[in-house]
This record gives C-alpha cells, sequence and structure tokens, in this order.
C-alpha cells in the first residue's frame, strides 16, 4: 500500500510530458495506477472479511509518535474499490472528453492522478494526524480541478469558494484531532476507536471533527459550495463530487460513528443537518433546468441521507449505509458521465433545448434509466438493496420509542419522495420529446452519435449497479465487518443485505415514495415551478460574509497600517522596552560581570563609534548619516579582528560595504536631506525612546552574557569541527555543517529579501530583462577596447581605424559627464583578480578565514564595481545571467545537499569526507559540505546581483523614462 501511495506521488509528474507527446491517450496510463490499487484491493479481500486487515507502517516523526500508517479494514477496503475503481473508468473516460483539446490538459492529468492518489491514502491511514494531511491535500487538488477553465470567472470563483469553505471545515477539524489526539494519547485511529475514550474534551472534539465532515461532504450550512463547482470539466465532478472528495466527509462519520454515535453531540448534529440538507437540496433539485445542477443537488440531498444513515451508529443502519455508499457512488458518477456526453456532443446541459434524444441514444438513455432505477430504488439494483434496509433499520428505531430515530426514519421517508422527483425529472429533461405550451411535440434534437468509448465508463458503471445488486449476499458478508463494530439497535434480529425479503412494510414504504415522488415530479413539471423559497440563497450569505470580511480587513488595516515608518518603528521599540523592561525588573537577581576592557583597541575604537552614532543623530543629510552609521560598523570590524573572530571581521567589512552601497543607491531617488518634506515631529520622545532602547539592550546584554550557569558548548566546537566537519574553521563548519539547518533558514531568508526588494521596483513583472537590454552588445570573444557604434544591424565595435579606446564594454553608454577613464581603467585591472580571490574564498574557507557567504560577498563587491564604473549595460555585460537562476542554483544546491542523505540511510545535511594522493596535486582531502557552501555562495551573488539589478539598473531605466535625463545615453563616435 505504501508503494502504491508512493506510486501516485510520483507518477503525475511525468503526466505533462507525456500528455505533450500523446495527448489526451495519456489517460490511458493514467488509469494504470488506480487499476493496480484496484487489483491489490481484489486480493487483500480474503484477508478483510476474515478479519485479518492488511496493515504497512513506516515510522515517520518519532518524537511525535505520528507513523505513515496504512490499514485495509473493512470500511477502508470499500472505499479503495470506490476511489480506484471509479477512477480508473474517469480516466478512461477523460481520453475521449477531452479529445482534441490541449488547454493545461498536462497539468489536469497530473492533479487528477494526484487528487486519486490523495484519496488513496486518507481513507487507508490508521494515523489521525496524516489524515489530516491528505485532507488539506484533497481541498488543495480540488481547487485547482474545479477551477480549470481558469479563464472564466465562474471557474475560478468556484474553485475558491470550494477551497475557503472545505478549508476552513479542515482546520477547525485540525483543533479537534489535536484535542483527541491528546486526550487518547495516540493518533492511531484503530486504538483510538478500540479505546473509545469519552468526556468533555471527546465531546468537543467530536464536534469541531463533524464540522470538518459536514463542510467536506457538502452538509448544511456548508452546501453551497458543491453546486457552484460544477463549474468544473465533467470528469472532475463524477469523481470528486459523485464518488471521491465528498465522500471523505461520509468516510469519517461512518469511521466515527459505530463507536462515537452514543456520544450526546452526535446525533443531533449529524441526524438534524442531515435531515435538513436532504430535504432542502432535494426541493432545490426539482427547480433547476440544468443537467449537472440536477444532479448537483441531488448528490447533495443524496450525502445528507448518507449522513443520516451511516451516522446513526446501529449495526443495521451501519450495513446498510455501506451498500448506500457504494450505491451512490456508482449511479450518481454513471449520471455525471453521461451529462458529460450530452455537453460535449451538443453543447449544452439545458433540459429546455433537449428533445427526443432517447430515441436517437437508446443505449445511454437505457443505462441512464438503470442508474436512476439505483439512485430511487428499484428492484434489482443496489439501490433497492441498501434503500429497503436503511428504512428498515430506522423503522424499528422509530417504532422502539428512538426520538431520533423517528426524526431520520421521517426525513429519510420524506427525501426518498424528492429524490424520485428529481429523479424523473432528470430523465424526463435529458431523453424525453418535450412538448410547449401549445402541447405540440419540441423538434426533435438532432443527436451526433459518440465515440463507442466515450459511453463506457458510463454503462460499466450503470450495470454495476445491477451486478451489486444480485450480489447483496456477498456483500452482507463483506460488510458485516464493519458493522459488526456498531451497537445493536432495536431490531430483534440483525440484519441482512438481500435482493428480497418478502412483502415487508419497508418495501411498500419504498414503493409508496416512488409512487408519490412521481405524483410530485408530474405536478412541479405541469407547474413549472421556479419560485424561491427564500428572498436570498446560501451563496448570497456566502459572499456577504466575504464582503464583511474584506470591509473589516480595510478598516482594521486603515487603523493599524498608517503608512507612516516612524510609527511602525516607534511601536515596535515602544513594545519592545516595555516587554524587555518588564521581563528586567521582575528577574529576582541580577549577576553582571564588568570589566573595563579586554584589548586597548577597545579604547580607542569605542569612543569613535560612540562619537559617530552621536553624530549621525545630528546629521541633515541623508548619505552623511549613512556614512556615520557604517563607521559604527566598520568600528565592530576592529573589534572582530582584536577579538580572535577574523571571519566575523571580514564578514562584516564586506556586509557593511555592500550595505552602503545599496543606501547610497536607494539615496539616489529621495530628497537628499533629512526633513525636507516632511520634518520629523517629536524629537524629544524620539530621543527619550532611542535612549530607552539603547538602554534596555544595553542591559540584557549585561544580564545575558552574565547569567550562565554552565560550560558553554561552544568549548567544544573546535574539536567538533575538525572531528565531524574536517575544518579548522570553526564558523564556517558550523554553519555549513553543524548549524547547516540554520543556514538553510537564512537562506531561505536571503532570497525572500531578493524578491521583496524586486517585486517592489519591478512594478509589472519580475523578470530579469537584462538579456534583453544588453543584446546590442557584442557577445564575449567580440569584447574589445574599440569604441561602439550605432549601425543598422545594431550596436557594434568600430573597425579598426581611430577612435578613443573603451576599457569596459557598457561605459562607452554612460553619459560623458558621468564617465571616469581612471575608475574604468582599475576596475578592468582589478575585476577578474577580485573574481579569484572570492573563489579561494569559497574553498579555503573550511580551515581558513571565509567561505561561502564572505566569498559571496567579495563577487558581489566585483560586480558593483562593474556597475559604478560602467552603468547598466556594463552590469548586464558583466553578469549576463538571470539573477532568479543564481539564487534558485544556489538554493537547489543547499537543498540536495540536505536531501541526498536520506538516500544512504543518513540524516539530512550529513557530510562525507574524501581524501586521496593525487599526481601534481599531492594530497587532497574534500568535504561535501564544500557543495553547501557553494551554494551559499551563489545565493550571495545572486543577492547581490538582484539588488543592484532593481534598485541600480532597474531604476536607472525608470528614471530615463521619466525623463529625467536630458541626455541621449549612448554615446556614438
Amino acid at each position: 500500500m505504501l508503494l502504491i501511495l508512493g506510486a501516485f506521488a510520483l507518477t503525475p509528474l511525468v503526466l505533462p510530458w507525456l500528455v505533450g507527446r500523446i495527448g489526451a491517450r495519456a489517460f490511458y496510463v493514467a488509469a494504470v495506477l488506480p487499476l493496480v490499487g484496484l487489483g491489490h484491493a481484489v486480493v487483500a479481500t480474503p484477508a478483510v472479511l476474515a478479519g485479518d486487515p492488511p496493515f504497512e507502517s513506516y515510522d515517520w516523526i518519532s518524537p511525535l509518535g505520528i507513523e505513515l500508517s496504512m490499514r485495509m479494514d473493512t470500511l477502508a477496503w470499500l472505499m479503495t474499490l470506490i476511489v480506484t475503481g471509479v477512477g480508473a473508468l474517469v480516466m478512461i473516460y477523460c481520453r475521449w472528453y477531452f479529445r482534441g483539446k490541449s488547454d493545461n490538459l498536462g497539468q489536469f492529468s497530473a492533479v487528477l492522478l494526484a487528487f486519486a492518489g490523495a484519496m488513496y491514502g486518507l481513507v487507508l491511514t490508521d494515523d489521525l494526524v496524516v489524515l489530516v494531511m491528505f485532507w488539506e491535500i484533497t481541498s488543495i487538488l480540488s481547487y485547482l480541478l474545479i477551477g480549470y477553465y481558469n479563464r472564466r470567472a465562474a471557474s475560478r470563483r468556484a474553485a475558491l469558494q470550494a477551497l475557503l469553505v472545505t478549508t476552513l471545515g479542515g482546520l477547525v477539524m485540525l483543533v479537534g484531532v489535536v484535542l483527541l489526539v491528546v486526550d487518547a494519547g495516540t493518533s492511531s485511529i484503530s486504538t483510538i476507536l478500540a479505546e473509545a475514550p469519552t468526556g468533555p474534551v471527546v465531546d468537543a472534539a467530536l464536534v469541531l471533527l463533524l464540522v470538518g465532515a459536514l463542510s467536506k461532504s457538502a452538509i448544511f450550512p456548508f452546501h453551497f459550495w458543491l453546486p457552484g463547482a460544477m463549474a468544473a470539466p465533467t470528469p472532475v465532478s463524477a469523481y470528486l463530487h459523485a464518488a471521491a472528495m465528498v465522500k471523505a466527509g461520509i468516510y469519517l462519520i461512518a469511521l466515527l460513528a459505530p463507536v462515537f454515535a452514543v456520544a450526546p453531540t452526535w446525533r443531533p448534529i449529524v441526524i438534524s443537518l442531515g435531515v435538513f440538507t436532504m430535504l432542502m437540496a432535494g426541493f432545490q433539485a426539482l427547480r433547476e433546468t440544468d443537467l449537472k445542477r440536477i444532479l448537483a443537488f441531488g448528490t447533495v440531498s443524496q450525502l445528507g441521507l448518507l449522513a443520516v444513515v451511516l451516522g446513526f451508529g446501529t449495526r443495521d443502519t451501519a450495513l446498510a449505509g455501506l451498500a448506500l455508499l457504494l450505491s451512490h457512488a456508482l449511479f450518481k458518477s454513471a449520471l455525471f458521465l453521461v451529462v458529460g456526453v450530452i455537453d460535449r456532443q451538443l453543447s449544452t446541459r439545458d433540459i429546455a433545448e433537449l428533445s427526443g434524444v432517447g430515441r436517437q441514444a437508446p443505449v445511454m438513455a437505457t443505462f441512464s434509466f438503470i442508474a436512476v432505477a439505483s439512485m430511487i430504488g428499484i428492484i434489482p439494483t443496489i439501490g433497492f438493496v441498501a434503500k429497503e434496509g436503511a428504512l428498515t433499520a430506522l423503522l424499528d428505531e422509530a417504532l422502539a420509542g428512538s426520538p431520533w430515530g423517528i426524526v431520520a426514519f421521517a426525513g429519510v421517508v420524506l427525501g426518498s419522495v424528492l429524490t424520485a422527483a428529481y429523479g424523473f425529472r432528470f430523465l424526463w429533461g435529458a431523453f424525453w420529446t418535450k412538448k410547449d405550451a401549445s402541447r405540440q411535440a419540441v423538434p426533435t434534437t438532432e443527436w451526433p452519435d459518440p465515440p463507442i468509448g466515450f459511453l463506457g465508463a458510463p454503462v460499466v458503471l450503470a450495470a454495476l449497479t445491477v451486478v451489486a445488486g444480485f450480489l447483496a449476499p456477498q456483500l452482507d458478508v463483506a460488510f458485516a465487518g464493519y458493522a459488526d463494530r456498531a451497537p445493536a439497535g432495536a431490531a430483534e434480529h440483525p440484519a441482512h443485505l438481500a435482493l428480497w425479503h418478502g412483502f415487508e412494510p419497508a418495501l411498500w414504504v419504498s414503493l409508496g415514495t416512488i409512487a408519490v415522488g412521481a405524483v410530485v415530479f408530474w405536478l412541479t413539471a405541469r407547474a413549472g415551478w421556479s419560485k424561491r423559497m427564500l428572498p436570498f440563497t446560501a451563496a448570497d450569505v456566502y459572499n456577504s460574509v466575504l464582503r464583511g470580511i474584506a470591509r473589516l480587513s480595510v478598516i482594521t488595516t486603515s487603523f493599524t497600517q498608517r503608512g507612516s515608518l516612524p510609527v511602525y518603528v516607534g511601536t515596535i521599540f515602544v513594545v519592545f522596552v516595555a516587554a524587555e523592561g518588564t521581563a528586567l525588573f521582575a528577574s529576582p537577581a541580577w549577576r553582571a560581570e564588568l570589566d573595563l576592557f579586554q584589548t586597548p583597541t577597545q579604547l580607542v575604537v569605542a569612543p569613535i563609534m560612540i562619537v559617530a552614532g552621536l553624530v549621525a543623530v545630528r546629521a541633515r543629510k541623508r548619505y552623511t548619516g549613512v556614512v556615520l552609521v557604517s563607521a559604527t560598523g566598520l568600528g565592530m570590524v576592529m573589534l572582530f579582528a582584536t577579538s580572535g573572530a577574523p571571519d566575523l571581521a571580514l564578514t562584516q567589512i564586506l556586509v557593511e560595504t555592500v550595505t552602503l552601497v545599496a543606501f547610497a543607491l536607494v539615496l539616489r531617488r529621495i530628497p537628499a536631506r533629512l526633513g525636507e518634506h516632511n520634518a520629523s515631529v517629536w524629537p524629544v520622545a524620539r530621543a527619550v525612546l532611542g535612549a530607552a532602547v539603547g538602554a534596555t539592550m544595553a542591559a540584557v546584554a549585561l544580564v545575558a552574557t552574565s547569567a550562565r550557569s554552565t560550560k558553554p558548548i561552544s568549548e567544544r566546537f573546535p574539536e567538533l569541527a575538525y572531528e565531524l566537519g574536517h575544518g579548522k574553521n570553526v564558523v564556517n563548519v558550523a554553519l555549513v555543517d553543524l548549524r547547516g539547518w540554520d543556514t538553510m533558514g537564512e537562506l531561505s531568508v536571503l532570497i525572500l529579501a531578493a524578491t521583496g526588494v524586486a517585486s517592489l521596483v519591478f512594478v509589472t513583472h519580475r523578470a530579469d530583462t537584462w538579456s534583453r537590454v544588453i543584446a546590442p552588445l557584442p557577445a564575449a570573444a567580440a569584447r574589445t577596447r574599440r569604441p561602439l557604434v550605432e549601425t543598422a544591424e545594431g550596436v557594434k565595435p568600430r573597425g579598426s581605424g581611430g577612435g578613443r579606446m573603451a576599457w569596459l564594454v557598457g561605459g562607452q553608454r554612460v553619459r560623458p559627464e558621468n564617465r571616469s577613464i581612471m575608475l574604468e581603467v582599475i576596475v578592468r585591472i582589478l575585476f577578474h583578480t577580485i573574481i579569484v580571490v572570492s573563489l579561494y574564498l569559497l574553498f579555503a574557507g573550511h580551515n581558513l578565514p571565509g567561505g561561502g557567504f564572505a566569498g559571496g560577498l567579495v563577487a558581489g563587491m566585483a560586480l558593483v564595481m562593474r556597475y559604478v564604473a560602467g552603468g547598466r549595460y556594463e552590469l548586464g555585460a558583466a553578469a549576463p545571467t538571470d539573477a532568479g537562476r543564481l539564487l534558485g542554483i544556489g538554493m537547489s544546491i543547499a537543498v540536495a545537499c540536505a536531501v541526498v542523505p536520506l538516500f544512504v540511510g543518513a540524516s539530512p545535511l550529513t557530510s562525507f569526507f574524501f581524501e586521496a594522493d593525487l599526481p601534481v596535486l599531492g594530497h587532497v582531502e574534500f568535504v561535501t559540505s564544500t557543495l553547501f557552501d557553494i551554494g551559499v555562495y551563489l545565493v550571495v551573488i545572486g543577492l547581490v546581483l538582484d539588488v543592484l539589478r532593481s534598485l541600480g539598473a532597474e531604476v536607472d531605466r525608470q528614471a530615463l523614462e521619466a525623463g529625467e535625463g536630458h541626455r541621449p545615453e549612448v554615446t556614438v563616435s
């Protein structure tokens, strides 16, 4: 089972490629995997029936006791047959439904197969936490499937609506799962059901679990999302909304009902909401004129019926409920697929536009009649067997005086009447010859015969409803393993599934519902009933709630996000001082060990840093303030260097330099003087707050550094760095090996920062367009010191005759007054040397000061030099690649270093050490953590390049387009 689940996870990855090669025929390949799952379930049938369910487990998150465990008991076995069997037929059907279509078909096939895999895992998992994970995966995948026609606003709205409703229910359900798991002390479903915990915590957890189940299965008040989801392609409706996704909630109810139906909160919720949903949706189905929406509201009604019968929680209702579960999956998916055939052939589903189709399509009409017969409960279908069993069980409960038995029986009888009525309406709307207002026959709709393969899936599903009816005794034996877990009901003898029980009361009740249903259909068809019962719908309520949330968010945002950076920073500082100050003053004792100084350098550097900080506060020009702040950072460089931390000193000076460059790039676009447009307010309050923050931070530093009571683990870092990381540079080994996960998180933050900066500057797109910008420049082989000239073919270097020499290619496109020949010469001489130095720092950093971060910053400084000397075109020539590619490749290398060790049974980010004696090179040592450092190196270069191209080159371009440049940028000799 775990192997099949893994195949469901991997196979969708190749389907888009396969669809691109063979088109819709790729669905045949996609159907193979569900067929394998179906075959496995069939092979496991003897073990399931013998009460020895197959069980597989893989320890996943040991500290939390979460396992990838899969258990195929009777209920899981039946759901597996439905999920895989119907899934395989839907895949085959898709080959014909999407014939000749190609838009997003590869993505659709992959998502549909992945959804089948998620449902396969959901119904088989024996871990409640993992069940929630599969639950949410199905919500996300259903969102993608419902929104397949993403160019249609209705599809997008329906997909979002389904996602919001089911995800909200899933989040509520997650809270219930946490409560139940904590109370039971385990997340194993079989263990929880065996121990059957009780108490107020369990009751509360059950209510929350039912919210998730009801939202997933479209039970009132969450019913409205399913009819809206009919905007999806018909195969999606047949699979998700008839056989699979909506069954997830019913599955959860069926899973818990045999044990927890006796809880005081269970039946009032399940029975009342199930009955109301059954009746409300049944009435609505009689008003619809779209065949698909008739089935949609019919599905909602049937889901209410399933919730009532399976949720009642007695042995007889459990037995009948499983039969209903099977019959509904068969007849409803068959009917949806029939509607898909009609829609594909005629491009309409409106019953007013269909007339006389039944005579022209006798095979399709015949099997549609069979499917509807199963839906309304006509012998010899499985629907008849299930309906008779449910009526008998609920009638026994009602006669025994059970209040909820009376409600359930009355609700099912009335619901069955409506089911028969909208079943007849469907057949009449799809296949009958209609008459107009003058009682004359409407012209027959011309019917083009579909390919025989197109009808295969609905014909098989409808036929199975009859086959399953004759197999009722065998199904009784198969389903007994599940039903026997529930307590006995009011019946004197246990019920059995059979095709014929004789002329018992339930039979007459069933026949009566069909007869009354026919009358209801006739009356509504003649009256053309379409009046609303209420002046609003559930969808209107949903939209009103969304609008209310949007207005509330605007009000909240307007109150908290005032657009003032000083307010934001001041709020953060006030909270910091209040929180940390409270913690400091609440401490029972402080210990502070103070030294006047550790090295004489501190006596020289510290006063300079303090003076620079004070002068920065009084600075009136932005650039002056930035430089003075950088002076404090450079003072830290001196302190690190003289305190035995050369790595920190090297990194600090590089970070300060890059930060200064970034500030300089930003300062070009804002006023030079502080307060030029908006003067600072409340200077005294700001000064007091700043002093309070500084004093609080100093106190925290004193207390934190003096609070240690045991030896720090860092004392062992030199030894661990050499033994585990095979490196002598403790800082670098810690970053890429001992604390590699921290570095992984920091890389993610850097990528997010680069993306955030770029998204603010690249207003209309995020694509790196500099490959097109530098296209007129000569290729690398042709880059010479000859000046550029404009020709009909573009910008090219001048021929051998005369002209001023160009040291940098892009420098010729800088305005003459902004060029510096000396700077161009220096940059041309030093650039490659600096790149070599950065590579040296990268590879030497494992044993000497340096590493990927420092090396990347040095390489970034080389790019800064090229940009400063030659402008944005020179930057494009220096790095003719997308910064996003560097960021992505670097992060991918880092992730690979974490994932690859798993394939050899090691922990993530485990490094391996190789050494060898090579000719010429001598003794060579290599640690795989160096690869991780290369990823860091590329990410840092990508970050610097992204900053330069967004804050530098893109700002230059926007300024030029805005008319700030008065002279042409290109200089032609």
